[in-house]
């Protein structure tokens, strides 16, 4: 089978390449597009998974809207010299589905964030299928086939992921020291617009609450104001899971971080104006991540449940707990995606007559 995946964002990458990697030595010929977004090719070339550059990353709707012609036709290009049997995107992924369309391809899209509305009606009347965990809380319709998974368990499966401790000493920690992970976002996304994240003060108020219970460390999509640059991390993004997993706790803004949290047994925190299907589910079900709005008292509550849970010695133990409970309800996904990829389109049949599938 000739597969093509193209990859959008650091995140894809980590949610494909396992999955890259399995459908190679299964003997498939896959072909990985991208485009630069942050750290995308930092990690490509990391996991040694070669790509063909499509288009550039945009920062802003306008940009994007003039970008989307321009990667639609690069892609086009790309792939009608490819010739795939299918074509595979995740969150978002317009140019996949336009593409798939044109050259008459069966397409797979991976979605999990709900309130992509503008992407969605870009993207979904062109591909002939999205998957989306069974969390989602939205009905698309036909072309809908639920997995009981998370992105995250793409990659932070433990049969796909094992915490490496030497980032602690990288770091000047060792095993059992408290530090809390902070996240910036960028609120440069097309379903962010209009929107902003935590004000300065709460930033401010955070890190210096946390900061009594442990080191404080800040990760950023966006530059920094000079106060908060002595708490920058410094290690490679790839390593950025392990030190998740020895996290007391993540405090931020990204949906995606606080599910890799919950899934490695962190707990964490998530503010932002929309939420998600899966972190609702992560907080409902397991107590793994706590959900807060963006208004002026949600901000404060996010503090204070914050230095709640720092206040509990028993954290990380308890977390751990959550965790197994996680991993027996949820897939191995890339067990999935391989399975339902390779057995296209009659795994379509195969989850509508049996969406609790278990996949070792």
């Amino acid at each position: 089978m000739r597969i093509l995946i193209d990859i959008g964002h650091p995140a894809h990458v980590h949610q494909f390449r396992n999955a890259i990697h399995l459908l190679e030595a299964r003997g498939h010929d896959v072909l990985v597009t991208s485009r630069n977004k942050e750290v995308t090719f930092a990690l490509l070339d990391k996991y040694s998974i070669p790509y063909v550059k499509v288009g550039d990353y945009a920062n802003n709707n306008i940009k994007k809207a003039i970008n989307m012609f321009k990667i639609d036709a690069e892609l086009y290009s790309v792939t009608s010299k490819f010739q795939p049997d299918i074509l595979i995107g995740g969150v978002g992924n317009v140019y996949i589905a336009h593409v798939s369309w044109l050259l008459r391809r069966p397409s797979i899209l991976f979605n999990d964030t709900e309130h992509g509305k503008l992407q969605d009606q870009l993207s979904y009347p062109f591909t002939t299928t999205i998957c989306t965990p069974s969390c989602y809380t939205r009905d698309l319709g036909e072309k809908q086939v639920r997995y009981n998974g998370y992105h995250e368990l793409a990659y932070l499966h433990p049969d796909r992921f094992t915490p490496n401790p030497a980032v602690l000493t990288e770091l000047g920690l060792a095993e059992g020291d408290p530090f809390i992970i902070v996240r910036f976002v960028s609120w440069g996304a097309s379903h962010d617009v209009g929107y902003n994240g935590l004000t300065l003060d709460t930033k401010r108020k955070a890190v210096h609450e946390f900061e009594k219970y442990g080191r404080v460390f800040i990760t950023s999509e966006k530059p920094l104001p000079e106060e908060f640059e002595k708490y920058r991390i410094s290690v490679s993004p790839e390593k950025m899971h392990d030190l998740l997993y020895y996290a007391t706790l993540l405090y931020g803004e990204s949906a995606t971080m606080a599910s890799e949290c919950a899934v490695l047994g962190t707990h964490a925190i998530f503010c932002d104006f929309a939420g998600r299907g899966y972190t609702d589910e992560e907080e409902r079900d397991y107590n793994l991540v706590y959900n807060f709005k963006l208004d002026e008292s949600s901000q404060e509550n996010s503090i204070e449940k914050a230095v709640e849970l720092l206040q509990d010695p028993a954290l990380k133990t308890k977390g751990r707990e959550k965790q197994k409970r996680l991993l027996n309800d949820k897939i191995d996904v890339t067990a999935f995606m391989v399975w339902f990829i390779e057995n296209y389109p009659q795994s379509v049949v195969a989850m509508k007559n049996n969406p609790t599938k278990m996949f070792t």
